[in-house]
C-alpha cells in the first residue's frame, strides 16, 4: 500500500516536471537548460523524500507549485538542504555501526583540543584516525541496510552491452528522492586539469571519470572499491582491480602530442581521515540504461563543507590542490 502510493506522488512529480520544462524559465543554452531541470526535478525529489512516508497527495502539489515560483538559486539552496539533511542521518548511521567511542571522537573536532591531539600524536603532523571496530565491508553493508532499508550490491551488469562490466544494484528498497550512492575519488577543478592522469586523453583508458556542470571532474579509478579500514587516504590507489589495462597503437603525430600534452607531474591530493568502507561510495560503478530503458537515478551535485568535521569520514573524495572549503 505505502509503495502504492509512493509510485502515485512520484507519478505527480513526473507530470510536475514536463510541465515546468515547457516554461519559458528554461529558454537558455541546452547545458543550462539541462542543469536547471536536473535541479528542478531534485528539488522536488529530495523534498519529497524530506517530508518522509507520510506525505500526501496535497504536499506533493504544494512542492510541485513551489518548484514553478521558486527562484533557481533558491531551487539549488533547498537541494543542498535536502541532501545535507540525508547525509547527516547516513553519517549518525554509520558512526553508530562503526565508531567504539563516538563522544570521544566529537571530542578530538571540538574547538581547543589541539593541546590533547599533541599529546596523543607528539611531534606528528598528521590527521588522527579514530579507533574504529574491526568490521568488513560485507558486514558494515548489511548493518547499514538494517538501519536506512538500504545498501549497494557490485554484481555482473544485466545491461545487454559487451562493455557493460560490472554493474551498481540496490539491496532492499529505498524512497523517491534518496542519496543512494556517492562517487568517490579525486577531485580536480578546472585549474588543475592537467595533473588529470593520461591528460588530454584522460578518458582513454580509464572509464571512472565523471564531470560537473562547472567542469570539476572526479577521478574514480584510484578508489576501486574502497578498503578495509578508516585511514588517512590521499587519492593513492586502493586496489588495483579496476585499472584499466588497454594497449593502443599511436602513430608519430600521437606521439609528439603526447609530449606536448602530457600530464603535469604533482602530488597534490590533500590528505584527509576517509572510511575506506563506505557502502555507499559505489557511484562509478552505475551504468548508463540501456536501449529503450529509463534511468532509475539522477545525479546531484553537492558541495560538502570540510568545517562538518564530524561528517567528513564519510565523504569518500579527497581534493587534487589546495582548494580551501
Amino acid at each position: 500500500m505505502a509503495f502504492a502510493k509512493m509510485m502515485f506522488l512520484f507519478g505527480k512529480f513526473q507530470q510536475g516536471v514536463g510541465v515546468l520544462a515547457k516554461s519559458t524559465t528554461f529558454a537558455k543554452n541546452p547545458r543550462q537548460l539541462q542543469f536547471e531541470a536536473d535541479i528542478n526535478k531534485l528539488f522536488m525529489f529530495t523534498s519529497y523524500n524530506r517530508l518522509g512516508r507520510d506525505a500526501e497527495e496535497a504536499d506533493a502539489e504544494e512542492i510541485i507549485e513551489m518548484a514553478g515560483k521558486a527562484t533557481f538559486s533558491e531551487q539549488q539552496k533547498q537541494v543542498q538542504e535536502n541532501i545535507h539533511y540525508q547525509l547527516q542521518n547516513f553519517c549518525s548511521s554509520m558512526n553508530e555501526i562503526l565508531l567504539t567511542n563516538i563522544d570521544k571522537t566529537k571530542d578530538l573536532n571540538e574547538p581547543g583540543s589541539e593541546s590533547r591531539r599533541d599529546n596523543i600524536v607528539p611531534a606528528a603532523d598528521k590527521p588522527i584516525v579514530p579507533e574504529t571496530k574491526p568490521l568488513k565491508l560485507d558486514e558494515v553493508s548489511h548493518r547499514l541496510k538494517d538501519r536506512v532499508g538500504y545498501t549497494l550490491e557490485i554484481k555482473p551488469s544485466l545491461i545487454p552491452h559487451k562493455d557493460a562490466g560490472q554493474g551498481c544494484f540496490i539491496e532492499g528498497e529505498a524512497d523517491v528522492g534518496a542519496v543512494l550512492a556517492f562517487y568517490p575519488g579525486v577531485i580536480y577543478s578546472p585549474a588543475f586539469h592537467r595533473y588529470i592522469p593520461g591528460y588530454p586523453n584522460v578518458d582513454a583508458q580509464n572509464s571512472y571519470l565523471i564531470t560537473g556542470y562547472d567542469g570539476t571532474v572526479i577521478n574514480a579509478q584510484p578508489w576501486g572499491r574502497g578498503g578495509i579500514s578508516r585511514e588517512v587516504w590521499n587519492g593513492s590507489f586502493t586496489t588495483p582491480e579496476i585499472r584499466t589495462e588497454a594497449t593502443t597503437t599511436e602513430n608519430s603525430s600521437d606521439k609528439v602530442w603526447k609530449m606536448l600534452s602530457r600530464p603535469l607531474e604533482g602530488s597534490g591530493g590533500v590528505e584527509a581521515v576517509i572510511e575506506m568502507r563506505n557502502p555507499l561510495a559505489f557511484g562509478h560503478f552505475i551504468n548508463h540504461p540501456g536501449k529503450e530503458m529509463e534511468s532509475n537515478v539522477m545525479i546531484c551535485p553537492y558541495d560538502f563543507l570540510l568545517s562538518e568535521t564530524e561528517m567528513r569520514a564519510y565523504i569518500p573524495n579527497v581534493a587534487f590542490g589546495n582548494t580551501g572549503d
